[in-house]
């Protein structure tokens, strides 16, 4: 074989290889993988685990499911993404903004929640072959900000019904808070009790992770540190096991005083396709057709902003702990975990902060992790299900609110309002609207968002000094909807001037222009010419010259400083003289 043939194949070869490590991640880090990250690993998911079991038994009561479905959402993740995430300490799996939009599109229904698994990982997984990341780009971070806050203001008081153990409570929002307080009379003394210990309980824990836990903290020896870290970490899953104890306890002695899960499906769930028809309670079948319109416009939201939670997370640990990771396949990741997770009766996920936080925290070295988190998930629902029925409604509740507490960041406003005002208003918007309908308060806010882009498109900066002729400088590109704007300033400030008066263009910030810009500069430039005044361009960038040239506007002068332009334009009225 000749050796050009043989080097051009082993070429081919390489870039072959680097093609499937770019679609397998884990082909990246396998083969170096050290037996001591093994046991931190091992460590951070067995953490993980402990603190995913309690939060998915809660966040599946936010989506208005049966608990178990919690558990099924829950292990799926960690596989897939051991072998197609980028990030170390990334932990997919329900979260509560998830769960929150779920209810809103689906309404507590099983079989279209894991129909709509199916559906979000198609559009994610879709949107990562195509490259199609960047259109995350335009959910702003006031939106993200206003829908987050809004979020776990109704996902937290949704749970206060709960904490009281209230029956017969509406879940639509502003019904929830008048139904909530009107109903306060009926309050189940028992609950109240247990469901305001759990958050004293919870909190407490906090606190002492924060303070004794941490490394500034001179009193406390290292061990007891690692212990006080150790077990605040795990405080989810000991207050529900503590309360689940106390419930058993009391109906054991016949006093059934306090709110149960009940009875749930025991064992792991089926492996089968989800669900593509559904049945209603009196017996129609409803198409997949007319369930898949029946989602509206969650079927494109709930993608959205999985994907955004997600690689939100990832960036933040990637740039905590010094890597990089590739969005695309991030979205790649999410996706075939939701359209795998829809055979296993999950619902729609995401990433989790808090829950990467502790994997990150704990040492994780690599996405193995999620490994360990998986079995524990699934050894919980091979084992303990029968138990399960004994967990108080107000311990999962008390986990939900210390849970999205944190999400309601009011330092954010005074933050915005210091550095650009008017991002209070798409960041109001989405926080308002939010409270009628999710969706519509993530779709408020882009548009107010998408508007205010646009203004600013349209009426780009353009500073006007007088050197003896006009200069003005645009503060930013030039594009089709700045032209009326270009051109009225120009009439208002130049032409209608008496007498009429040359301006210098100052287009260095201009890295592009479209076909109407070129359209209402030859106008301008006639317009010039026939109230013999000059339009001079400077310190035009070489492929925007070259466009201009290339569409040969009659009367065209150009120069590469103001300094320049302002000479030429000196020199030219010398010769009219």
């Amino acid at each position: 074989m000749d050796r050009p043939l043989l080097g051009r194949l082993s070429a081919r070869g390489c870039c072959s290889s680097r093609t499937l490590k770019a679609w397998l991640p884990i082909l990246s880090w396998l083969p170096g993988y050290q037996l001591k990250w093994l046991q931190m690993d091992l460590l951070a998911g067995l953490t993980v685990g402990m603190t995913t079991v309690p939060q998915a038994l809660a966040y599946a009561e936010v989506a208005g499911l049966p608990v178990q479905y919690g558990l099924y959402s829950s292990f799926m993740g960690g596989f897939i993404y051991t072998l197609l995430g980028t990030s170390k300490d990334v932990t997919l799996g329900p979260t509560a903004i998830m769960s929150l939009l779920c209810f809103s599109v689906v309404g507590g229904q099983p079989h279209r929640a894991v129909l709509l698994s199916l559906l979000c990982g198609l559009i994610q997984a879709g949107m990562a072959l195509l490259r199609l990341g960047f259109l995350l780009d335009f959910i702003s971070f006031p939106v993200i900000k206003g829908f987050t806050c809004a979020a776990a203001v109704t996902i937290g008081f949704g749970q206060v019904k709960n904490i009281l153990g209230l029956q017969g409570v509406p879940h639509e929002f502003f019904l929830e808070v008048y139904y909530t307080f009107y109903k306060i009379p009926e309050a189940r003394i028992g609950d109240v009790v247990l469901g305001l210990l759990c958050l004293a309980l919870l909190v407490a824990l906090l606190f002492m992770k924060t303070t004794l836990g941490s490394e500034d903290a001179p009193t406390c020896s290292r061990v007891a540190r690692k212990l006080v870290w150790g077990v605040a970490t795990m405080r989810n899953a000991l207050v529900v096991v503590a309360a689940s104890f106390v419930a058993f306890s009391w109906n054991a002695y016949g006093y059934p005083v306090f709110t149960v899960t009940g009875e749930t499906s025991q064992g792991l769930p089926p492996f089968r396709p989800p669900p593509t028809t559904d049945t209603t309670a009196n017996g129609t079948v409803v198409t997949f057709g007319e369930i898949v319109q029946g989602l509206g416009g969650g079927i494109a939201l709930i993608p959205f902003m999985g994907v955004l939670e997600s690689i939100a997370i990832a960036k933040a640990f990637a740039s905590q702990n010094d890597y990089r990771i590739d969005t695309n396949q991030e979205l790649l990741a999410i996706g075939v975990t939701n359209i795998m997770g829809s055979f296993v009766s999950a619902y729609p996920v995401t990433g989790s902060f808090g829950r990467t936080a502790v994997n990150s925290q704990t040492g994780v070295c690599s996405p193995a992790g999620g490994i360990i988190t998986s079995v524990v998930v699934l050894l919980s629902l091979a084992f303990l299900m029968p138990a399960i029925r004994y967990i108080p409604k107000a311990s999962l509740a008390a986990v939900i609110i210390c849970a999205v507490a944190p999400m309601v960041d009011y330092r954010v406003v005074a933050k915005m309002w210091k550095i650009r005002k008017i991002d209070l208003l798409p960041f109001a918007v989405t926080f308002l609207m939010s409270f009628w309908q999710v969706q519509y308060g993530i779709v408020g806010g882009v548009a107010v968002s998408g508007a205010l882009l646009l203004y600013n498109t349209a009426r780009p900066p353009i500073k006007v000094s007088d050197q003896g002729v006009l200069v003005m400088e645009l503060g930013n590109g030039l594009s089709f909807p700045a032209t009326e704007y270009l051109s009225h300033i120009m009439h208002t400030q130049a032409l209608q001037a008496s007498p009429p008066r040359s301006v210098v263009l100052d287009c260095h910030h201009v890295s592009v222009m479209d076909y109407t810009v070129i359209s209402e500069l030859r106008d301008l430039l006639r317009q010039f010419q026939l109230r013999e005044v000059q339009l001079v361009f400077s310190r035009l960038q070489l492929s925007v010259l070259e466009v201009l040239l290339a569409a040969d506007l009659q009367g065209f002068r150009h120069a590469d400083s103001v300094e320049a332009a302002l000479q030429m334009e000196a020199e030219s009225l010398t010769a009219n003289q």
